[in-house]
């Protein structure tokens, strides 16, 4: 029996979002109208935090680094933030990681998104589940400054879920999760599984990424991984390496029955969700097909759903040499192999590499897909790569904006995500076909 087949199930269903991408955007509505027109949404690096942007951008006369080029995918306001609305003073606001900062405001906009008032909810059985990764921010905690004391709390991983939690008065299990770039789904795995064994009556899930430091552009130039031309070129042949960015996503998870009670929208089912490691042998940020394979077919099976109706994927789609070809050949032996047509992008190429972040843009991507009817292009997909034979399946990518037929009422999606670790993340969704009067 499985979560698609079981009669009477009562879903896990996300009932309500929020988003914050590069290039402004701050709606699910915004973020679709960016999809659609398949805008690249990327820019030079921001100068108002510090950094030393000369010396990043000459790393490559180093022996051995490779190219920084001045573009990646930044929010616009990630320094925003009104300390007293979230009754933080403003020397604790200072001292705090703007992750937690922008998590706040994410999670706030969520709820309202839901249909729920979050002022009101101190005391609720809900859960906080938040994919986040350290990054440097503010000075040292070792000396002696005016944030001594407030900085405990301030670290970003340290408390980015416990500080949602406070804030908002929720009683339910709250945790921050760090499976490096599979954190986004693997939070809302987590969620998910506490709703469903009763751990918390619903709860928010997501993952935020504001760099406080510019550490992976030295990491990633050192070993050579980075984008030469300041684009992600996701499954392309012209792709060079990844190009790093920012964001976040909360989504609202609960019970069908519940968000039907309650009159919350339904974007889309968690049919099914699952999350492995690559294990020993190769070296660590070596991602592997096996893994990547035995997870899909995992969540697939658990799923109950016939792989062959499942029309998009959002992949993780890193632009880097090593990572694309290896995903590829695990949709193509898996969803390629099904006997249909499914189509393939990765909001990376809009956005930029969001780190913990990144599965969370893909998965509210791939909910307004199904709302909206559409497929968006994958951009940079006119040359694919030529490391994989793509004669072999029928895993294609997606070229241009394109109708999402449904199936008997819904559409089936699936999106992945794969950190530097070894965690690998998949979930498989159905969306039903829009409602009358549920914009997001």
């Amino acid at each position: 029996m499985t979560a698609a087949t079981a009669h009477g199930v009562d879903h896990i269903v996300i009932a309500g979002m929020a988003v914050e991408a590069p290039g402004g955007i701050d709606s699910p509505g915004s973020f679709w109208s960016a999809l659609a027109a398949s805008k690249e949404l990327l820019g030079p690096f921001p100068r108002d935090r510090g950094w030393p942007i000369d010396e990043l951008l000459s790393l490559s006369r180093l022996d051995d680094w490779g190219t920084v080029c001045d573009a990646g995918g930044f929010i616009d306001n990630a320094a925003e933030f009104d300390p007293a609305f979230f009754w933080i003073s403003p020397r604790e606001a200072i001292a705090t990681d703007p992750q937690q900062r922008v998590a706040l405001r994410v999670a706030w906009r969520a709820l309202e998104n839901t249909g729920l008032n979050p002022g009101a909810l101190a005391g609720e059985d809900a859960g906080c589940f938040i994919g986040c990764s350290p990054t440097e921010y503010g000075p040292p905690g070792a000396e002696v400054n005016e944030y001594n004391g407030v900085r405990v709390i301030g670290y970003g991983l340290l408390s980015v879920a416990g500080r949602v939690s406070h804030g908002l008065g929720l009683t339910g299990p709250s945790m921050t999760v760090d499976a490096a770039c599979a954190s986004s789904l693997t939070a809302v795995h987590l969620a998910a599984a506490a709703v469903r064994d009763g751990d918390c009556e619903w709860a928010l899930a997501g993952a935020v990424c504001v760099m406080g430091a510019p550490g992976v552009f030295y990491e990633f130039a050192k070993h050579n991984a980075l984008s030469n031309d300041g684009h992600c070129r996701s499954y392309s042949d012209d792709a060079t390496g990844t190009l790093w960015g920012e964001g976040a996503g909360i989504v609202i998870v609960e019970r069908e029955s519940r968000a039907r009670r309650l009159g919350h929208r339904i974007h889309g089912r968690l049919l099914a969700s699952h999350h492995n490691h690559n294990g020993k042998g190769k070296p660590i940020l070596v991602p592997r097909t096996d893994a990547q394979e035995r997870l899909i077919r995992k969540t697939i099976a658990k799923s109950g759903i016939d792989p062959a109706d499942v029309g998009m994927i959002e992949g993780h789609g890193t632009a880097t040499r090593a990572g694309d070809p290896v995903e590829l050949r695990a949709l193509q032996n898996t969803y390629g192999a099904a006997g249909s047509a499914p189509l393939l992008g990765s909001v990376k190429s809009n956005a930029g590499h969001a780190q913990a972040a990144a599965g969370m843009l893909g998965l509210i991507k791939l909910l307004l897909a199904g709302r909206h009817g559409q497929i968006p292009a994958t951009l940079f997909a006119d040359n694919p790569t030529t490391r994989v034979d793509w004669d072999r399946s029928s895993l294609r990518l997606a070229t241009e904006l394109q109708p999402w037929e449904p199936k008997n009422g819904m559409r089936y999606g699936a999106v992945s995500s794969f950190g530097a670790a070894g965690s690998n993340a998949h979930a498989i969704l159905e969306m039903p076909v829009r409602e009358e009067n549920d914009d997001v």
